[in-house]
């Protein structure tokens, strides 16, 4: 019987695809149902296809307005998908497992390592356990100080609902939101210059996007800052230059016509959210090109390993940014806070920019022809789709089928990692120990 039905093996990296794709393809049947529009009616399967990758993958490209045409059933499901999205399949699915009361087995630990990039295997269970914690607190004190502003506007029952689905919704950096009430894909920018709003919004999205192991590391160790590992001190520098360096550059040189103190919480948040967000408090539209490729860079960096946002992550950037230091220097090495940084590491970072510029480039060139729209217009979707953002400039609900079908791919890809779909596709049983002789090419 073993012959005629062999064994298969399924390695780490395709149940995390496998698992993305099945909730992906379950929240699209959920959305499709008639209950699930606020009209009644059966949505196409290809809107609720979008609706559910964007939210799986946390993305928060819509081709229809959250607030507007989804039932209260409808806003859960999706709800439902974004807090899966952004704790990850197997995350989700290991927390069950321990409720349950039943042991996790040595697979199932190295699954969980690789879906939520961690260093090592042991301590897996002891991480879900944190994670969940941690999620569930934050949300629920993000919830809490949103709701001030929302049930003040909406009434208690609605404002609490939505005090939840935004805090959710920012914390996995999903960028759905419902305030469609007050104006069709509108989102934030009617709380331009509401701290009440603003603040809690952009404190639980760099929470979510700086990583779960960083966290840990900043509880474990306090204000040492030179106890912390040298990925969390990568993340933590990274991530403050990524948001101040952009803030400056959109105070001095975008929003002019707002007043300062406004100006101020739009350049900050306007800085925070590419990466990957998806809200904004600005009508993008209004920018200019040099600003829009800004953003577009930051939806592109992302944000860090093991955290609910997508994008290459800082420290791919950083590791990048510190071996083209090593080559002006002359040095043979690359160095982090005087770490020595391991040559596969490089040949990966690389790897991942070369990937995710292909992708933005060749998808953002499709949609361009496809479409008849400008390459900048065009770019700035893909980019938001493959750094899983939501940030768009109001093309997406317009695109044709074809069009959809890339933006698709592009936040599946975003969101499990295009490292993860090949290592998933290629085996490593034909690799061979001999090596091709050596020669020298000149570059630069």
């Amino acid at each position: 019987m073993r012959k005629i039905f062999p064994k298969i093996h399924i390695s780490s990296f395709q149940i995390i695809i496998f698992g993305f794709l099945s909730v992906i393809l379950i929240g699209a049947f959920l959305l499709a149902l008639p209950f699930s529009s606020a009209s009644g009616e059966w949505t196409s399967f290809s809107d609720a296809l979008f609706t559910s990758t964007s939210a799986v993958c946390v993305t928060g490209l819509i081709v229809r307005d959250t607030a507007t045409y989804w039932s209260l059933f409808g806003q859960f499901v999706i709800l439902l998908l974004i807090q899966i999205g952004g704790l990850g399949v197997v995350t989700v699915a290991l927390s069950i497992v321990l409720i349950s009361g039943k042991k996790i087995g040595l697979k199932q630990r190295s699954t969980m390592q690789e879906a939520i990039s961690a260093p090592q295997v042991g301590g897996m269970v002891r991480m879900t356990g944190f994670i969940l914690k941690g999620v569930l607190i934050i949300e629920a004190i993000g919830a809490v100080l949103l709701s001030f502003s929302f049930c003040a506007e909406f009434g208690f029952w609605k404002g609490l609902w939505y005090a939840i689905f935004h805090s959710v919704s920012a914390f996995c950096n999903a960028g759905f939101d419902l305030i469609g009430v007050k104006a069709p894909f509108s989102s934030m920018t009617s709380y331009a210059a509401n701290p009440w709003i603003n603040l809690p919004l952009m404190l639980l999205i760099v929470i979510g996007g700086i990583g779960f192991f960083t966290w840990e590391d900043v509880l474990k160790n306090k204000w040492h800052f030179r106890r912390y590992s040298m990925q969390s001190k990568t993340i933590l520098i990274t991530s403050a230059f990524l948001i101040l360096l952009p803030a400056l550059y959109f105070f001095f040189f975008e929003f002019q016509d707002a007043p300062v103190g406004e100006r101020i919480w739009l350049s900050l948040f306007q800085a925070i959210t590419p990466r990957t967000a998806g809200f904004n408090t600005a009508d993008l539209t209004m920018m200019t090109e040099s600003g829009l490729m800004i953003i577009m860079s930051l939806m592109l960096v992302g944000g860090s390993p093991g955290s609910t946002a997508g994008g290459m992550k800082t420290t791919t950037l950083a590791v990048l940014v510190s071996s083209a230091l090593a080559v002006f220097r002359r040095k043979e090495n690359t160095h982090l806070f005087k770490r020595r940084v391991e040559d596969s590491i490089v040949k990966t970072a690389i790897s991942l920019l070369i990937m995710y510029l292909a992708l933005f480039l060749f998808g953002g060139i499709l949609i361009s022809r496809i479409e008849g729209l400008p390459l900048l217009t065009a770019l700035f979707e893909t980019a938001s789709a493959v750094g899983t953002v939501g940030l768009s400039l109001g093309v997406t609900p317009a695109l044709c089928a074809a069009s959809r079908c890339i933006l698709i791919v592009l936040m599946f890809l975003g969101r499990v990692g295009g490292l993860t779909l090949i290592y998933a596709a290629v085996s490593n049983k034909g690799a061979k120990i001999s090596e091709y002789p050596k020669e020298n090419i000149t570059v630069g």
